[in-house]
């Protein structure tokens, strides 16, 4: 079973125990975007390490029971952060959710388009054809349609099969030739584990822009601009942590809820996912988003057009 494509029921995860040397000036409530893994290693390494505690925060977590409800929840106030995507923060922007995007914990794209290395398949160019699967209907058509432009194959070449969470396991078994959704931080791995050698396709480096993959958010109408700053601090001073320290920092991650996430598969995401946590959360790069933003408008996934300023504001 793919341990990384299941949901979880929704929880809230205890407060690290350093967090009692320190008095809490302010307390946030953060929804993830799945259950806890490796992609958020600096929460946890905050939490369990009293960053949070040091700069004032008391910090609850809490996991999803339907991952496209935490962006909704923040515009209706019922929790103050969430972790979603720069796509869907885009799009919700677009429909006139007061959303910003408060900082970024992954900077790279994660989604692939992902083939079996025995599959004779080197590029795009070659799913002409072919049967590609896909997890949820949404942005593909944008995304896997202009990665196959990029190579010549027309959207209509190509065969799309809505797989359900079944991804690895759809490419392994041969019922698609290649899947879309595939990250490159886990289901490569995964396949790894269960003596399937895959390859994966950038969309940043087949015609896509690049974008941040996962992102903190909070209600325009009602952030708290110092509880934000703290809570950047925090992350920021964690990130560094892991990057100077990953073996370490990898077991104090799994010390968080070592029945769920010590395993094999969470190890070997958890050195993939290194060098893609944001060094500087709080940095904001306006053009990064508005080209994202005026990609997904000349595609129709969104029909305004949102511009950076006023969904990602400075925090400094």
């Amino acid at each position: 079973m793919n341990t990384f494509t299941r949901f979880s029921t929704t929880a809230l995860l205890g407060l690290s125990a350093s967090s009692s040397l320190f008095a809490a000036d302010h307390e946030l409530s953060l929804m993830l975007d799945w259950f806890v893994n490796p992609n958020h290693g600096p929460i946890v390494i905050a939490q369990e390490k009293g960053y949070f505690a040091e700069q004032g925060l008391e910090v609850t977590i809490q996991e999803p029971a339907d991952p496209s409800m935490p962006p909704k929840l923040v515009a209706a106030g019922k929790v103050d952060m969430a972790i979603s995507y720069q796509p869907t923060l885009t799009i919700d922007v677009a429909a006139g959710l007061p959303l910003i995007r408060s900082a970024t914990l992954i900077a790279t794209p994660l989604n692939t388009l992902m083939v079996m290395d025995d599959s004779q398949i080197e590029s795009p160019a070659d799913l002409k054809g072919k049967k590609i699967g896909i997890a949820i209907a949404g942005t593909e058509e944008a995304t896997v349609g202009t990665m196959l432009k990029h190579h010549g194959v027309m959207w209509d070449e190509v065969d799309i099969i809505n797989v359900g969470w079944s991804l690895s396991a759809s490419l392994a078994s041969g019922k698609v030739d290649a899947i879309w959704g595939g990250l490159r931080n886990f289901e490569t791995n995964q396949l790894k584990l269960e003596n399937y050698a895959a390859t994966a396709f950038f969309p940043e480096e087949h015609g896509v822009p690049a974008y941040d993959e996962l992102v903190f958010v909070a209600n325009s109408e009602t952030y708290d601009k110092e509880s934000i700053q703290a809570f950047n601090r925090a992350l920021e001073k964690a990130t560094t942590y892991i990057v100077n320290h990953p073996e370490a920092a990898w077991e104090e991650f799994i010390a968080y809820a070592p029945d769920t996430l010590d395993n094999e598969l969470n190890a070997l995401a958890w050195k993939d996912t290194l060098t893609r946590f944001a060094l500087r959360p709080a940095a904001i790069d306006l053009a990064r988003y508005d080209d994202y933003a005026e990609f997904m408008f000349e595609h129709g996934i969104i029909e305004s057009l949102p511009k950076a300023k006023d969904y990602v504001p400075s925090l400094n």
